[in-house]
């Protein structure tokens, strides 16, 4: 897709970052101002009731302890406060667990926070889907296969809450249709080799339950292949991928997040310049520059913990600004200290660009993306 020209996806921008539509922030990190992110990528708890295969949360074991109402509602506060535009509930635990996920969601959302959310969807209350509906800007349903035995092994559940689960889709598409919500409803799929067999299953599925959109990603792994993801097997796919795409229609979007998936261990940067504008924290509490820094062998990245002080005291402070220069600095380098496709990659390679001259900052061409501070 050109850079600006988002009509091929009617405004859904799955495989790229949407940093450039935020100009005024960019031209401020690059005076050297301490600016806030635009988007924020967190979980309520790390706790999860499913046992996917391909599960990252396995490689972030931290310190920390469960995030309590007043702690969560500080943060939202906070990051209200200090300029942040958008909260996605996803990152190393399944948020839904947390019995403070409807309030969080609330409370957000009345702060004028863009929030979304990405879960496997079991534990969603059907009687609280039309307030969720309302209050969200995306909701993503994480399923990586399309058939009930084979939805069980990947996932680690039972076929039962494949059943479950596509119930409570479709609620959520009928209630989003009669009640004209804004909201978008999509499905993801983590993709390894292992699992080509339901890629069609699942995009055929969707379709059936008038979801927006199927996303199909690359499987993140860690800097020493923990989780075995065969990434030169990648390409090996694309003609299933692009006869998933096919069932794409008016009302329906499959998107293969190409440019990742073809990337596989590559990257075109080694300094990360993506942490400033799109920063995680776990479940736990803790704040790192990303996910994959998680893991308490990373201790020399961690920032501060929610639980101890607020959001906005970690932000304003030197410790903030000491990791996140140093992950800019030439004293680290993200092709040999990081894990491969993470949540920030395309920020990177965008900003990578920008800092060689190869981009030149200016106000992106067409319409506005949908979720613009998702970025």
């Amino acid at each position: 897709m050109r850079e600006g020209d988002f009509s091929q996806d009617r405004g859904l921008v799955l495989d790229d970052t949407k940093i450039a539509w935020h100009k005024s922030r960019v031209e401020a990190w690059l005076r050297g101002e301490r600016i806030a992110p635009i988007t924020i990528d967190c979980s309520l708890t790390r706790a999860c009731n499913y046992r996917c295969v391909y599960c990252y949360s396995t490689l972030q074991e931290n310190a920390g302890k469960a995030l309590n109402k007043d702690v969560i509602f500080r943060f939202l506060d906070d990051a209200a406060e200090i300029g942040v535009k958008a909260i996605s509930l996803v990152s190393d635990g399944e948020s839904t667990c947390s019995p403070h996920f409807y309030d969080a969601i609330m409370r957000g959302k009345a702060n004028g926070l863009d929030m979304a959310v990405g879960t496997n969807g079991v534990l969603l209350k059907r009687e609280e889907l039309p307030e969720i509906l309302k209050a969200l800007t995306y909701l993503r349903f994480n399923i990586s296969a399309g058939q009930p035995s084979r939805y069980a092994q990947i996932m680690g559940c039972q076929e039962s809450d494949f059943y479950r689960v596509s119930d409570i889709i479709r609620d959520a598409v009928d209630i989003k249709k009669k009640n004209n919500f804004d909201v978008t409803i999509g499905l993801q799929m983590v993709f390894m080799p292992d699992f080509a067999d339901q890629v069609i299953p699942l995009a055929q599925l969707g379709k059936k339950l008038g979801v927006d959109y199927l996303v199909i990603k690359h499987c993140s792994d860690d800097e020493r292949g923990s989780l075995g993801v065969k990434y030169d097997k990648y390409k090996e796919f694309s003609d299933v991928f692009q006869q998933a795409e096919m069932l794409s229609d008016k009302q329906y979007l499959v998107k293969v997040k190409w440019s990742k998936i073809m990337a596989g261990q590559t990257r075109i940067y080694t300094s990360c310049f993506g942490p400033p504008f799109i920063v995680q924290f776990s479940g736990s509490g803790l704040v790192a520059p990303c996910g994959m820094l998680f893991n308490d062998r990373y201790k020399k990245f961690h920032i501060g913990n929610l639980n101890e002080k607020s959001f906005k005291e970690i932000w304003q402070s030197d410790r903030y600004w000491e990791v996140m220069n140093y992950l800019a600095s030439d004293k680290f380098n993200a092709c040999t200290d990081c894990g491969y496709l993470c949540l920030q990659h395309k920020v990177n390679e965008y900003l990578w660009r920008l800092k060689q001259g190869d981009l030149i900052l200016q106000s992106p061409l067409g319409l506005p993306p949908q979720h613009i501070n998702f970025i």
